[in-house]
């Protein structure tokens, strides 16, 4: 059996490395990341205060210090203040300090996780974000059009660029058999089920060696699992009752390797892409999985669309979730809502992907 899904790996990656290189040229060739797309406009010519919070251990932090230092000593601005994250405190308290500094523009520099944390703070505030992408899959970087192997370049934009308002998402939890709730604030993709379960199986040693592919390698791990009982409503309708392998809350739909998982998805358009999976069996997935890379139109009944401003699911039993990539922990009810509009993002000058 091990064999098997060894080999399932390794032709999925082959496959999917040729697809992602075919993805890539079709998006960036003809394909608009968002239908809203407003408007990009300058922070204003000035000296700008500018805060960091950074995740150390990245490989590159100490280089995106530098970096981020040298540009506003050339441009003449106030050296940056750096907040640097911990074990413990994975930006929260940073963040809030480079607001109570008065930053013009916070810097996240890092993972999915440390711009998520970041964004979660700056959330309804004035105060822009720049990305500084040092992660594995740096998904919002991907969505608004940022080249995450260009260091410098997303150090150029972060502090330079233009600046955007994008959607961000709430994703609430409530576990009725151990009473605790919590919330949390996502950018990219949410969700609960299966992947949320290949999230925290991925193995640490396989992602720093292959990056972001080592999830195909949990993923066949996780394929043949059971479907689970859930009620779904949206936007307040009466539930409907569904069996689902996983259910993904969805702000933007590009991740690494230049699949448009959710193309109907757009950051700006104030609105969730729920994607319903329930596949039985490795079939099921293998037909999601061919309608994902060569953006069939036809419908699947294994794999259902939705678009709202809300969403509830309840479940008999916990199941474990994630948000942009990190697991969030188990609930039996998920509540996700978007805020429009509600962060304001550094991106490239001009209006990219248009």
């Amino acid at each position: 059996m091990r064999d098997w899904l060894l080999y399932l790996v390794i032709a999925g990656a082959l496959v999917f490395a040729v697809s992602s290189w075919w993805g890539v040229r079709r998006l960036k060739a003809k394909h608009t990341r968002s239908a809203v797309w407003e408007e990009t406009h300058s922070p204003g010519p000035g000296r700008q205060k500018v805060a960091v919070v950074l995740n150390p251990i990245k490989a590159k932090s100490a280089e995106a210090r530098g970096l981020i230092e040298a540009a506003c000593a050339a441009a003449g601005w106030p050296a940056p203040r750096v907040f640097e994250t911990t074990a413990e405190d994975p930006g929260f308290s940073q963040a809030r300090a480079a607001v109570a500094y008065g930053a013009d523009v916070v810097l996240a520099g890092g993972g999915d996780g440390t711009v998520r944390v970041v964004a979660e703070v700056l959330a309804g505030t004035d105060t822009a974000m720049g990305v500084i992408p040092l992660g594995t899959a740096n998904l919002l970087a991907r969505n608004v059009h940022l080249e995450v192997n260009d260091l410098p370049g997303n150090v150029q934009a972060a502090l330079f660029g233009d600046q955007r308002f994008i959607d961000t998402a709430r994703l609430t939890l409530e576990n009725s058999l151990t009473g605790e709730s919590a919330q949390h604030t996502f950018l990219v993709i949410a969700g609960i089920g299966m992947d949320a379960e290949v999230v925290s199986d991925t193995l640490d040693g396989l992602k720093r060696a292959v990056g972001w592919l080592a999830y195909t390698e949990a993923g066949a791990r996780h394929l043949l699992g059971r479907r689970k009982k859930v009620s779904i409503a949206l936007d307040g309708q009466p539930e409907q009752a569904r069996k689902i392998r996983s259910v993904l809350f969805a702000n933007c739909g590009l991740i690494p390797g230049g699949i448009d998982f959710i193309p109907q998805a757009m950051i700006d358009d104030g609105m969730l892409d729920v994607v319903v999976m329930s596949p039985r069996s490795a079939i099921g997935w293998l037909a999601m999985y061919t309608k994902i890379v060569l953006k069939h139109k036809k419908d699947l009944p294994v794999m259902t669309y939705y678009r709202c401003g809300k969403i509830t699911i309840r479940c008999p039993e916990p199941m474990p979730t994630q948000v942009d990539g990190d697991p969030s922990g188990e609930a039996t009810m998920v509540t996700v809502e978007v805020d429009p509009g509600s962060l304001l993002v550094r991106v490239k000058d001009g209006t990219e992907g248009r």
